[in-house]
């Protein structure tokens, strides 16, 4: 029985759920690791990223015969310029911008109030209607001063929540360097611990998995990118106010798989009702449009099948990792799901190729 596959994956799931258990009944002791774990996991994230996105212009330095040293210098500087030249060119209007909404929230939230008690005081205007959607109007229209405040408020938040990150960044070039400096050494370090196929499976597995995580920074932060764009023409050409933030906040937000196109298009709702309510019409046309460009043309040619996860998967994973770690489950969720996937298929791949050896050898 102990030789059964079923009996294997049962006893590593108990083992897995028991280890779990134990952790959650001494994880005080384990309270400073998890502070310091807190403290580096942001800037770790981030200088993760940038490596992911600055690699291919270190593999291109030093493929021109760029020594190492001269290549992480020169990636630096590209770094620099590209965050100079951003500022340079949105830091004075997004300032302004972000100045103003932030005075302005509070008449924005009272006239959001105003328009949406006016709209559900026509309802006797209205047919009549079945008790059920009737008690659904009811019930949101008693929810609508939290729902406006919440909304109104959520790009003060993000705002806020963005500048407090901002102190954390001084670890992120440390981080990087070392990332540009040694990244061919770790695959290395780990598969020294292994012979024969195992070190080749894991030397494999590790590939696959820098592979998967390369293709989903690099096409996601691109796409978000083009999103934003896409988002910023269309803002400034209805003549919305805020254009830039709201597209700056709409690109950032679709990093988020899903969820996000509908949580950036709140506020631009929001200010478009407030500042003529037709314009909120054109805003829902404009993000329905790009999201459209995006999912059908945009990650198809960027991204293309690398992932392979299915929408239903994706929904599945951004639910279940929210409930269990917020806001960095649901960014995380589907990049770790596709590591998970990747590790899972050389495993079931590696077995075969045994069982295959071994019925040949028969």
């Amino acid at each position: 029985m102990a030789n059964k596959r079923w009996f294997q994956v049962g006893v590593a799931i108990l083992l897995t759920l028991l280890i779990i258990f134990m952790f959650m009944k001494v994880k005080t002791i384990f309270s400073p690791l998890v502070i310091v774990g807190q403290a580096i996991f942001f800037p770790l994230l981030i200088g993760g990223v940038l490596f992911y996105l600055s690699r291919p212009l270190q593999k291109w330095l030093e493929s021109i015969k760029f020594p190492r040293w001269a290549s992480i210098i020169s990636v630096f500087v590209v770094i620099g310029l590209i965050g100079w030249g951003f500022y340079a060119l949105v830091g004075p209007p997004l300032t302004k911008q972000v100045n103003d909404l932030v005075k302005n929230t509070p008449a924005f939230i009272s006239e959001v109030e105003d328009f949406t008690r006016f709209a559900f005081s026509q309802k006797e205007k209205l047919p009549d209607l079945p008790e059920s959607v009737q008690k659904t109007i009811e019930d949101v229209a008693g929810k609508i001063d939290t729902i406006a405040v919440s909304a109104g408020s959520l790009l003060i938040r993000f705002i806020q929540s963005l500048f407090q990150g901002i102190f954390l960044l001084v670890l992120v070039p440390f981080f990087l360097v070392y990332m540009l400096k040694d990244h061919e050494k770790f695959a290395p370090f780990i598969a020294k611990f292994f012979k024969g196929e195992k070190k080749t499976w894991i030397r494999k597995t590790l590939a696959d998995i820098d592979d998967t995580l390369r293709s989903y920074i690099q096409g996601q932060l691109f796409v978000s990118f083009l999103v934003g764009l896409m988002l910023f023409i269309g803002y400034f050409a209805i003549g919305l106010e805020y254009a830039l933030l709201l597209a700056l906040f709409g690109m950032i937000m679709n990093v988020i798989p899903f969820l996000g196109p509908y949580i950036a298009v709140v506020p631009a709702l929001i200010i478009a009702l407030v500042q003529e309510p037709k314009l909120a019409i054109y805003v829902a046309i404009i993000m329905l449009v790009s999201q459209q460009i995006e999912s059908n043309f945009i990650t198809p040619n960027v991204m293309g099948k690398s992932l392979d996860i299915h929408p239903l998967t994706v929904i599945t994973i951004i639910l279940a990792a929210g409930n269990i770690a917020g806001l960095w489950g649901i960014i995380l969720g589907v990049p770790t799901y596709a590591v998970i996937k990747s590790i899972l298929k050389n495993l079931y791949a590696h077995r075969e190729g045994i069982k295959d050896a071994a019925t040949e050898s028969i």
